[in-house]
């Protein structure tokens, strides 16, 4: 089995907003920012090899079909998706599987490729089973005000009458090696992958705990939609993480990519990076 970080780009996003009611003269210790309070985010997605012919893409990034919607956020130094899975030895249709933690477009946009000429779409990965929890399927068709501009239908509308959709429910295996859990809190119906290698288990925490310098509880993104129940969802990772000794990957960090964490009395702390 191998598994693989894949940086498919990066992007700016404001300080404030990434970590709320926490006052910039405590995060910026934790994580920079620039002249115009900006921090430096990275896109990853994991690429999971089972060593049994399964493929395994979790996460994709934006894309590049809502960028010009999305100039404030200064991406830059993109890769095309293809192309590095290309280098990597791995065709489009080699793919088996595409895991969603949810339908914001940073994390779902190379779902759908759309044609520079004609506009039409199709699927990035055609023979991939994508996996997507049935609460954030039902909620694109209902977006709260506050996520309206960070999903596109676009990036998976193409899915909805194909038989390569599959919805969670509930806590599921979807390998021997893959078990997706949700999580609510940023988002309704968030899956988080956890990914066993005979050393180590691997948390893809997505944007429940986006960057290592989010790993307090209380330091919750102003982007969550439900800040209470980030707060509860968070401890509950936290806990058995570091029950467990779990290795964390902060899909959006362009410093620390994975750790493991340590609960010392009521505070949870980086342990390895």
């Amino acid at each position: 089995m191998q598994i693989e970080l894949i940086d498919i780009g990066y992007f700016y996003a404001d300080g404030g907003a990434m970590f709320g009611a926490i006052p910039k003269t405590a995060w910026s210790k934790r994580y920079p920012s620039d002249e115009t309070n900006s921090c430096l985010l990275a896109m990853n997605c994991l690429l999971v090899r089972t060593g049994n012919g399964r493929i395994i893409l979790i996460d994709n990034g934006a894309g590049t079909k809502p960028l010009k919607k999305l100039s404030y956020y200064r991406f830059f130094n993109l890769r095309d998706l293809l192309t590095v899975l290309k280098e990597k030895g791995i065709s489009r249709e080699q793919i088996t599987d595409v895991v969603l933690t949810h339908l914001h477009f940073d994390h779902c946009g190379y779902t759908t490729l759309q044609d520079s000429l004609s506009g039409a779409l199709s699927l990035a990965f055609p023979g991939a089973t994508h996996w997507i929890s049935r609460e954030q399927w039902v909620h694109l068709e209902n977006l709260h005000p506050l996520e309206k501009e960070s999903c596109f239908r676009e990036n998976v509308e193409l899915l909805a009458d194909s038989p390569s959709l599959k919805l969670i429910e509930k806590k599921t295996s979807i390998s021997s090696e893959i078990t997706l859990d949700l999580f609510d809190g940023h988002t309704s119906g968030q899956l988080v992958p956890y990914i066993k290698t005979p050393g180590q288990t691997y948390v893809f925490a997505g944007d429940v705990i986006p960057l290592a310098a989010c790993i307090s509880p209380e330091w919750i993104s102003a982007y969550d939609t439900y800040p209470l129940i980030s707060y509860h969802e968070k401890c509950r990772l936290l806990e058995d993480a570091a029950q467990k000794n779990h290795a964390i990957i902060f899909c959006h960090d362009a410093y620390i990519r994975c750790a493991t964490v340590k609960k010392i009395n009521d505070f949870y702390k980086i342990a390895e990076k």
